[in-house]
């Protein structure tokens, strides 16, 4: 996808609704978004508690997340993102839209700290 740029920088909207009824369980449901946005897991062993953080795609992109299914990435790493979401196409609908952002807004898709 190409989009002839203007006086801001080009980033991509994508939206995304869980089809409730194509997943097999509510823990495959959670894998999908387990495996987008990561997940904290909590173990508890022997009377110790350990937190482990499990990363999901998104935490390897910069990104600004704009509501619950909804985020913005540079248009760079689209190719990546179809492809997570392509795992789950029978179950998941995806949305992508070309943006416009203004300067300020586009840093934030370079400057977000990645932990």
């Amino acid at each position: 996808m190409k989009i002839k740029k203007s006086n801001g920088e080009i980033a991509i909207l994508i939206c995304f609704t869980t089809k409730k009824e194509n997943f097999s369980s509510a823990s495959e449901r959670n894998r999908f978004y387990w495996g987008l946005y990561g997940r904290k897991q909590i173990v508890i062993r022997e009377g110790k508690k350990y937190e482990y953080f499990r990363e999901g795609i998104l935490d390897g992109i910069p990104h600004i997340k704009v509501d619950n299914s909804v985020f913005i990435v540079a248009e760079r790493y689209l190719s990546k993102i179809i492809e997570y979401f392509n795992h789950w196409k029978r179950k998941v609908e995806i949305k992508i839209y070309p943006v416009m952002l203004d300067k300020k807004e586009a840093r934030r898709l370079v400057n977000i700290k990645i932990e």
